[in-house]
């Protein structure tokens, strides 16, 4: 269809138009979310396809709605610096959406909400297009994505201990990865706000949670042989433990392990930043 006509379902407040059956009109929202043009991706088919979702339209389709958008994220993959990152970026948001509804309305059943949990790991850890914005083409920021659908994930009554735990170890793997360059589109921060997700479960341990920044503080530290960019080893894990520390420290609804995990945070913290850490003596 035209420009012309998804600028009009945008100015009627995204009511679902009648002229057309809904999958055929989801169909063409599913391509647009590949375009390369913001205004079509980020502007018409991210939010026709959010609204839509969260206002129920998809109740009675959401498995197929889901399935089909985790189907996206194989889209390319793999490739970098190609336009099919657009895709899988933004059919991981539509997920989340997915994923948002059921918790909020119990759809689907929870081995579906499992099977999306695995679909959106796998393709977050095999991710290799990690660009942010891309100039002339907007917003690729797959991680910052990935992270968001995470955090939703977290917030699922379907997943109890083992499944959050693989969810801290999903993106404590993506952080420690091998970059070309570092996160500086905010990805961190995304990240350590899916981390807070999980935590405000308040199932977590302190004994599964320490080793775990420990592995983070250990990535942040780790040697780098001598005329490489330590930071493409070592930035991310550093910026993420900053920007966990700041969520955790400031967070107005905090988890019920805040006042010591702050503390194994802060240790984490000064060894991984001893040069500024230091009196000055």
């Amino acid at each position: 269809m035209s420009a012309s006509y998804w600028r009009q379902v945008q100015e009627a407040d995204f009511r679902v138009p009648v002229d057309r059956p809904l999958d055929d009109l989801t169909a063409e929202l599913t391509r647009m979310l590949g375009s390369n043009d913001p205004v079509v991706r980020d502007g018409t088919a991210y939010p026709a396809l959010a609204t839509w979702t969260s206002r129920g339209v998809y109740d009675d389709l959401l498995s197929g709605l889901g399935d089909g958008m985790a189907a996206g994220l194989t889209v390319g993959l793999g490739e970098r610096e190609s336009d099919s990152v657009f895709r899988r970026s933004f059919s991981v948001l539509v997920l989340g959406e997915c994923v948002a509804r059921d918790n909020a309305a119990g759809l689907v059943p929870p081995n579906k909400v499992l099977e999306w949990g695995d679909r959106i790991s796998t393709w977050y850890l095999r991710e290799r297009d990690l660009r942010g914005y891309v100039p002339g083409k907007g917003w690729a920021h797959a991680i910052a994505h990935g992270a968001d659908a995470i955090g939703t994930l977290a917030e699922s009554p379907h997943l109890a201990q083992a499944e959050l735990t693989v969810l801290l170890d999903v993106l404590a793997d993506r952080i420690t990865l091998p970059v070309e360059s570092q996160f500086v589109h905010g990805e961190p921060d995304r990240m350590a706000a899916a981390t807070m997700s999980v935590l405000r479960r308040n199932v977590l341990p302190l004994t599964v949670l320490e080793p775990w920044v420990a592995r983070l503080a250990a990535a942040a530290t780790a040697r780098v042989p001598r005329g490489t960019d330590p930071f493409l080893r070592r930035g991310n894990s550093e910026s993420f433990l900053r920007a966990l520390y700041l969520q955790l420290a400031l967070a107005p609804n905090p988890p019920a392990v805040r006042p010591d995990l702050v503390l194994v945070l802060v240790d984490a913290l000064r060894r991984t930043n001893p040069y500024y850490l230091t009196t000055g003596e």
